[in-house]
């Protein structure tokens, strides 16, 4: 059987392998693959200049001669930007036999010698030194001395589908990250499911902006554009006007734009009124569940829609919403193949509730975490009857759609009623002069907890105004005490808006 399969809040998609499974067993072999169906196609442009699949096989063939002997069956450091480096650097560490972990560059040094420190490091490849670890500088200009790689068999790929093809991180914005080690035979099933839902052709043009240590950044700028041979355009850095100019100009076919406050960062550039976008065609959405407002507004001024997805580091993507299987604006989409996934009590986390109902979301596919290196105790929590708990809740309707209402974290208890902060962000957006809004917790005497809507503002309006338009429209115990105007959303490095910054500034205001 095909398709769906649907009982009360369990479903698991079973599609036929057709058209998006790759070949390949490793991650290594996906990209010599690539290269040599295209060796003179575009790889990767930036800034510094672009190269082309041949020039970046010959850089990454002669730093992974000159890595292997000290790096084989050991551990790599990536603690770099964005950048034609970070490729390089991460696709020759696997052609040296080594294992790539992928660290966020905006760590602070005290964080990063933690994260080393749980490593079995042979070396740290990055832009800076790093005194907690033996540090290789990686210098662009090197990179680019090399003449195009002619003898494709000169790249041999050592790994297996089973050694570990990258260590990624995962954690919020408090404690350590934790160590997510993902297969290669993982990863690539992960390919595949991405290249299901946003349907790729050769010669695609990706522009990522989350960063390539995160999950969405990894698959949008280092694993999926490689499976048609695509090529990368890497912004120097995140600025509205910057990633407007480059849909514009460069020929850009699928923009990894992410989480939605990366959306209505673009949609809030001066530029972006008059600018076309003729070559876009696929624009995928995820991080964080995105307000119908978003939708809108993006597919009224470009013509596209945004394909809304859902992932985490444990296993990516869980659903997506796809033209060939159903879009339903201001869901996630509906599962990815041979991925079940379920809603479950809170309470528990045991009872798959009727469809309808509001409940934590567990997941299981072939592209799953199998737990968190060196933590048990988080692997516990994480992992049970072979499900993914997220930590998110959420309903899946008659139709399999799969809608996030919010971390389980997140939700405010107002006097022994749950309140979820996205029904009360997506009610501030349809406010005409509201460009953007986030809302946490404020503890309270009575109530235990009470809801605080921070927004930023797109025309001028008073914090009085906002609070009486929700006042016509919710129920006492969900109103937010108090509306906060912003200039603008703090940020994580992932482009999520950092709830937790917001949470701090409500203690430095008490």
């Amino acid at each position: 059987m095909t398709g769906i399969r649907h009982r009360g809040q369990r479903v698991t998609q079973d599609l036929p392998a057709t058209g998006w499974s790759i070949k390949a067993p490793t991650v290594a072999s996906a990209f010599k693959a690539a290269f040599d169906a295209a060796p003179e196609a575009l790889f990767c442009k930036s800034t510094d200049g672009k190269l082309s699949y041949g020039e970046a096989a010959a850089a990454i063939h002669a730093l992974a001669e000159d890595l292997r002997d000290d790096v084989q069956g050991r551990v790599v450091a990536l603690i770099l930007p964005n950048s034609p480096d970070f490729l390089i650097a991460y696709f020759a560490t696997l052609f040296a036999g080594g294992t790539p972990a992928l660290i966020n560059n905006g760590h602070p040094e005290a964080t990063i010698a933690k994260l080393l420190d749980g490593l079995d490091i042979a070396l740290v490849l990055s832009d800076r030194d790093h005194q907690s670890a033996p540090t290789r500088l990686m210098n662009n200009a090197a990179l680019t001395n090399h003449a195009p790689l002619a003898d494709a068999d000169a790249l041999r790929d050592p790994s297996a589908p089973d050694d570990i093809a990258a260590i990624m991180f995962s954690g919020g914005t408090t404690g350590l990250p934790k160590q997510v080690p993902h297969s290669n035979a993982a990863i690539i099933a992960t390919m595949e499911r991405g290249d299901w839902g946003w349907r790729t052709k050769p010669g695609e043009i990706w522009l990522p902006v989350a960063p390539f240590t995160h999950i969405y950044g990894f698959l949008m700028g280092l694993t999926n554009p490689i499976i048609k041979s695509g090529a990368v355009v890497i912004p120097e850095r995140f600025h509205p006007d910057v990633i407007v100019d480059l849909l514009a100009n460069e020929g850009v076919t699928i923009f990894g734009g992410g989480p939605p406050a990366i959306y209505q960062a673009v949609m809030a550039s001066e530029k972006f009124a008059t600018a076309t976008f003729p070559n876009l065609r696929i624009c995928p959405g995820g991080g964080a569940p995105f307000p119908l407002d978003v939708h809108r507004r993006w597919e009224a001024a470009t013509g596209l829609k945004i394909y809304e997805g859902y992932g985490m580091t444990e296993i990516a993507p869980i659903s997506i919403n796809t033209e060939a299987y159903g879009v339903m604006p201001g869901s996630a989409g509906k599962a990815v193949p041979d991925t079940t996934i379920e809603i479950v009590d809170l309470e528990t986390g045991d009872r798959v509730l009727p469809t309808g109902e509001t409940g934590e979301i567990r997941v299981k596919g072939p592209h799953m975490m199998t737990g968190y290196t060196g933590n048990p105790e988080e692997t516990q929590i994480a992992l049970r009857h072979g499900y993914v708990y997220t930590g998110d809740i959420g309903t899946l309707d008659a139709d399999g759609f799969l809608t996030i209402t919010d971390r389980k974290k997140n939700v405010i208890f107002v006097s022994g009623f749950n309140v979820f902060p996205r029904e009360i962000e997506e009610l501030l957006l349809t406010h005409p002069a509201v460009s953007g809004a986030c809302v946490v917790a404020r503890p309270h005497d009575r109530s235990g907890e009470v809801p605080v809507a921070f927004v930023t503002l797109r025309s001028d309006t008073t914090e009085d105004e906002i609070l009486e338009f929700c006042r016509n429209t919710l129920i006492a115990y969900k109103l937010p005490e108090q509306v906060i105007v912003v200039p603008q959303m703090p940020l994580t490095p992932a482009g999520k808006v950092d709830r937790s910054q917001l949470q701090n500034s409500l203690q430095t205001q008490a």
